[in-house]
């Protein structure tokens, strides 16, 4: 709807008399190449009678907040950007197309292009052009393109760019933009200050507050204002807003990262935002930019923080009672257990406290290489939303857990998120998940090592085989952590080999030194359909049973419990539910779970275990096959 309230007189007042040089500005009249007089931004505003001449002239009635714009000013000049002046009523034309932009854009539509792509392309011919000096630019309203108050789009086209042309709603759109860039090329000169500015660090100050209370929103849409007119603290804090809430990819924290009370929230988030490309074992030659000058000290302690980010080992540690609490939710999910960590975090937030007055939430949990993952965009919406540093308000909502219960999940998850045709896992009861080394790990193994980095999306699991292997082996590598029910566990949801084979030797038995232990492996279809789960069973070193299904064939060893024997478990089963079933049987035998959102997410560390394989004994025949893919 048009704002009745906005007024182009007091508006373009306010902007003349907060008109001073830029640094362009003032190095021209320094060298004598510009008087005030060309600097000039007013114009004596246009009759009605001189409007109406122009419409005439054009055929059309021009778009009320441009028309309004020439009854208080017929024109005006601009500075910092590619257009330098807008023409009055008289000088204004149809723009015609000279350059036949429209048969570009029109040979790049297809039948899948957007309603606006196409009146973008049809824009050249229509357009009214308003600039009369540019940078080889052009100030285009398209009565093609209105809105509901008869408002015309206005598109400048930087000619040089080869840049599609940005998009305004309105004429008055474009000159509040404007406006707020003249703001921002000025924000760094000493001595400008006025009303706007005073009032712009008023709403930073208020958006502090709001932000610490828990009313993110409100504050966002203040700090939003404030960093389009370029106002010093506002672009850290919007940033931390935007982190939080998983609102970007890349983060500039401005003139705080400068600060070394903030250099263990924000250079961390900067370093994970600078590494989510890097590919792994290929780390970037080139600095570290923070984006403002720092002292040695921040410098030194940033390639610290990057490295420790690239190699999964940082830690956020907050001092106080956020930082215990913090330190309690890294050892659960440490293990895989991200919903008790995410209640230990919420339970804390109202006792975190900034180390200074600019920093608006404890965003480098953020960066965390376990803690990380477990603040989801909904967790973070909901940290945003929780008043913290002793603020009130009322609590948010809490977020739901992410990880349903037991293993029926496996089946259930879709592709996209768990893309894998074949997993296998090992349940060690009343051990620690550090105790996998000992029980299970490869001879002379590194035992428990950091979560592989994602690429491309995905997480690196390399299944090349290494050179000191002998081509029979199967060595798994597992993601280790504990369950709700106090088994360690190891996950692989990317074998080497496809399925348990006539040489496989469940690990189950040396994995129950002290105690059960649980193998199971799971081979499917890439539809989803089952072809082969085995579960094997072991206590105090030996294996109590064991059965592999394959297809409709079972072999058995040892006496299977009813409860778990799949002739008696998928009776009646239909094709889609035979993985389930089999899970949930498995699940009830022995409270078994495996957490969804660690494994997903990469949380766990890895260990790599010895040969699931035995060697072929005499006379048995052994035969694989290797692919090598070249690229350019």
């Amino acid at each position: 709807m048009i704002d009745d309230a906005f007024n182009w007189d007091r508006f373009l007042r306010r902007w003349q008399d907060e008109w001073v040089p830029s640094e362009d500005d003032a190095e021209e009249l320094a060298d004598g190449g510009l008087t005030l007089a060309d600097l000039a931004v007013a114009v004596p505003p246009a009759g009605e009678a001189e409007i109406a001449a122009a419409e005439e002239r054009l055929g059309t009635r021009l778009p009320p907040s441009y028309r309004q714009f020439l009854g208080a000013s017929n024109g005006w000049r601009l500075d910092g950007g590619s257009i330098y002046r807008l023409g009055g009523a008289h000088e204004i034309g149809w723009f015609g197309d000279p350059f036949d932009m429209t048969s570009i854009y029109e040979r790049g539509l297809t039948e899948r292009s957007t309603e606006q792509e196409v009146r973008l392309a049809g824009m050249w011919r229509r357009a009214l052009q308003l600039e009369t000096d540019s940078d080889m630019s052009y100030a285009l309203l398209d009565p093609g393109d209105t809105d509901e108050d008869g408002e015309w789009a206005l598109y400048v086209y930087k000619g040089w760019s080869g840049e599609i042309p940005d998009r305004y709603p309105s004429f008055r759109a474009y000159m509040e933009r404007e406006y707020q860039d003249f703001h921002a090329d000025r924000a760094g000169i000493p001595g400008f200050v006025n009303d706007t500015t005073r009032a712009l660090d008023a709403d930073v100050e208020r958006a502090r507050e709001e932000a610490l209370s828990g009313r993110w929103e409100a504050a966002r849409e203040l700090l939003t204002d404030a960093e389009r007119h370029g106002r010093p603290r506002a672009r850290g804090m919007l940033a931390q807003l935007d982190a939080a809430a998983h609102g970007s990819r890349y983060y500039g924290f401005g003139e705080l990262v400068a600060d070394a009370r903030y250099t263990g929230d924000l250079v961390p988030v900067m370093a994970a935002a600078r590494l989510r490309d890097e590919r792994p074992g290929r780390p970037s030659t080139q600095g570290f930019p923070l984006g403002v000058e720092t002292g040695d000290g921040i410098t030194a302690a940033a390639e610290e923080i990057l490295n420790g980010v690239r190699e999964r080992t940082y830690r956020y540690a907050p001092d106080g009672a956020f930082g215990r609490a913090v330190a309690e939710a890294w050892e659960s999910a440490r293990w895989g257990d991200t919903d008790t960590a995410w209640r230990v975090i919420r339970a804390a937030l109202p006792s975190w406290s900034p180390p200074g007055p600019d920093l608006l939430a404890p965003v480098g949990l953020l960066a965390d290489s376990v803690l990380g993952p477990v603040v989801t965009r909904e967790r973070g919406l909901e940290l945003l939303a929780t008043p913290r540093a002793g603020r009130a308000g009322a609590m948010p909502d809490p977020v739901p857990d992410l990880d349903p219960p037991g293993l029926c999940w496996l089946a259930d998850t879709p592709r996209r998120i768990l893309p894998y045709d074949s997993y296998r896992c090992l349940w060690v009861e009343g051990v620690e998940p550090e105790a996998l080394a000992g029980l299970v790990g490869e001879e002379g193994g590194a035992g428990l090592t950091a979560p592989p980095r994602r690429r491309d999306g995905w997480f690196d699991h390399s299944t090349r085989q290494r050179d000191d292997l002998a081509p029979w082996e199967d060595r798994a590598v597992v993601a280790v952590g504990r369950t709700g029910s106090g088994w360690a566990f190891g996950c692989d949801t990317a074998p080497r080999a496809s399925a348990a084979g006539s040489f496989f030797v469940s690990p189950a038995s040396a994995a129950s030194r002290d105690g059960r232990a649980v193998v199971l492996w799971v081979r499917r279809t890439h539809d989803g359909g089952l072809t082969v789960f085995h579960l094997s069973v072991a206590e105090w070193g030996e294996e109590l049973y064991a059965f592999t299904l394959r297809g409709t064939d079972v072999e058995r060893s040892g006496p299977v419990p009813a409860a778990l024997d799949p002739d008696r478990v998928l009776d009646g089963v239909g094709e889609d539910d035979r993985e389930r079933r089999l899970l949930a049987a498995v699940r009830d035998e022995f409270g078994l779970s495996l957490p969804r959102h660690a494994l997903v997410e990469g949380i766990l560390p890895q260990l790599t275990t010895r040969s699931w394989n035995r060697a072929p004994r005499q006379g048995e025949a052994y035969a694989y096959a290797t692919v090598r893919v070249r690229t350019r």
